[in-house]
């Protein structure tokens, strides 16, 4: 079944760069060496290490317990003997709790039960045991969404994957439609919703025509940058707004992305845990670029192996080129939100030093969220952060970097919003 999307206005059209991955199959990766699985890299609290140096696990095994009403359980991506636990480098420049474990030969699984009893209630506790998160980027742990504060009647399956490079969905999609369709059964059984939709870019013609042979109403998307954050992928398939301050659930939405529901069904069905998600790790210094199905905690430079990062790398990018993250080397690893690593050239990473502010406004004509960009940058130089809230509106901005993209200055539009975001959250 196919539906027609609504038109949003604003925003970018950016080069696919997917080529070189778009119809690439998902290989596994097997990690012989050690596995740093962090302890978060999701909304909310971080979790609590439940085992000690030394231990041996199993793979599924939990070893650290949600802490607090918005945090998310993590499990063992390996079998093996846990060496530390404790501060190791993020790639970032920063550090991240992780548990370190030594894979030992033999994997033995520690798997819940297949669920056979399949209740909202059931289903979302099992979710929630899973340490299931949205995978998307955004993090936020899944179980916690099924329990809306407002009464939901849609669920929407979020496909686009309009983020530059990255094909991890797509391949995704292409792959395993009827695991995407039973979870997302699952999720709109939780829920008590009856209407889902996949909503899916109109570049993946492959996945949306496997789609198509699915109960699931399918949503071509025009090809547009971002057209998968949540309130425009909203809009596109619903005609609602999501009004400045509120949640989707309390316009009787709920959106997870389709990597999510994914790993739903496989904690449903064979009661595995969250512990491996396939990485797109592509750009021109990728020798072979691949879809790999990763362990979490996996490395960045066992990826860097598998795939020849060549010598005239000159930028790596966990995630995206216009939402990820540069990274200050291989010491970044494979998270529960981590779509994709990016090995650019000096064709594709271009750096131009930032000239001044002319002012022409073609920041505030792309930005999807109708903000003023420019406002935000100038009260962020002079710390007046409650200004950039007031006058540029920052606090309702998505960080989709359409601004940083479109500004014939070069100014550095993205880092100064997520920085007066940061201080706004820091004096609240």
């Amino acid at each position: 079944m196919k539906r027609k999307a609504a038109p949003f206005f604003r925003g970018v059209r950016l080069a696919g760069h997917k080529s070189r991955t778009a119809h690439l199959p998902i290989e596994s990766l097997s990690v012989t060496g050690e596995v740093h699985i962090p302890l978060s890299r999701h909304i909310g609290a971080p979790a609590q290490a439940i085992v000690a140096a030394g231990d041996l696990v199993k793979k599924g095994q939990c070893i650290g317990r949600a802490s607090g009403a918005v945090s998310a359980n993590v499990h063992a991506s390996v079998a093996g003997t846990v060496t530390s636990v404790g501060e190791m480098p993020d790639g970032r420049g920063g550090t991240i709790p992780c548990v370190v474990i030594a894979p030992s030969e033999v994997q033995e699984t520690a798997y819940l039960p297949p669920l056979s009893d399949l209740t909202p209630a059931t289903i979302t506790e099992r979710i929630e045991e899973c340490g299931i998160i949205g995978m998307g980027g955004a993090g936020f742990p899944t179980h916690v969404k099924l329990r809306p504060s407002a009464p939901v009647d849609t669920l929407i399956l979020n496909g686009a994957e309009c983020e530059p490079y990255l094909t991890c969905d797509d391949a995704l999609m292409r792959t395993k439609t009827d695991e995407i369709v039973r979870g997302a059964k699952y999720l709109a059984a939780a829920l008590g919703v009856s209407q889902v939709l996949i909503a899916i870019e109109k570049n993946k013609p492959e996945a949306i025509a496997a789609f198509k042979q699915t109960e699931l109403p399918v949503v071509p998307l025009k090809k547009q940058y971002p057209m998968g954050a949540e309130k425009q992928l909203i809009y596109c398939c619903t005609r609602r707004k999501v009004p400045l301050g509120k949640l989707p659930a309390d316009i009787g939405v709920i959106v997870q992305n389709v990597a999510t529901a994914f790993a739903v069904c496989e904690a449903v069905e064979l009661g595995k845990p969250l512990i491996e998600r396939v990485v797109t790790v592509t750009g021109e210094g990728a020798k072979a670029p691949k879809n790999l199905l990763c362990p979490i905690g996996t490395p960045l430079s066992v990826l860097a192996q598998a795939c020849g990062a060549a010598e005239d790398t000159v930028k790596l990018v966990e995630g995206g080129p216009m939402t990820g993250t540069a990274l200050t080397g291989t010491d970044a690893i494979v998270t529960k939100t981590t779509g994709g690593f990016l090995f650019l050239s000096g064709c594709e990473a271009s750096v131009y030093d930032p000239t001044p502010c002319i002012n022409c406004g073609r920041c505030a004509d792309v930005c999807p969220m109708k903000l003023l960009p420019m406002q935000t940058e100038f009260y962020t130089d002079a710390k007046e952060y409650d200004n950039a809230a007031k006058y540029g509106g920052v606090l309702a901005c998505i960080e989709c970097g359409a601004c940083s993209y479109i500004c014939p200055a070069h100014r550095p539009l993205a880092q100064a919003i997520k920085t007066a975001k940061s201080e706004l959250r820091r004096k609240a």
